[in-house]
């Protein structure tokens, strides 16, 4: 076998309310590599955001604008959105 290149997809990942504060970021493009999940996007978004390990490890998120688990495999052209919790106030 030859190394372990896989083709990498690309994805938009959205930030609203707290979150988009606190990286100054409403909107990023990521790349990854295929077979990656959502609990995978966060782990990278956390590194590369300004303040990004200020965003919770377990965000909940959205893809194509359905909540779903950490563990949802993530294709080329998704949306992922982290959701902070909502409060009232």
């Amino acid at each position: 076998m030859h190394g372990k290149h896989q083709p990498a997809i690309s994805i938009t990942c959205k930030f609203f309310g707290r979150y988009e504060e606190l990286t100054g970021i409403a909107e990023m493009e990521v790349s990854l590599p295929r077979g990656s999940t959502v609990s995978d996007a966060v782990a990278r978004i956390r590194q590369e955001v300004p303040n990004g390990m200020a965003l919770p490890e377990r965000p909940m998120t959205a893809v194509n604008l359905e909540q779903v688990g950490s563990d949802r495999v993530i294709a080329e052209g998704d949306e992922i959105a982290l959701l902070p919790p909502l409060a009232g106030g």
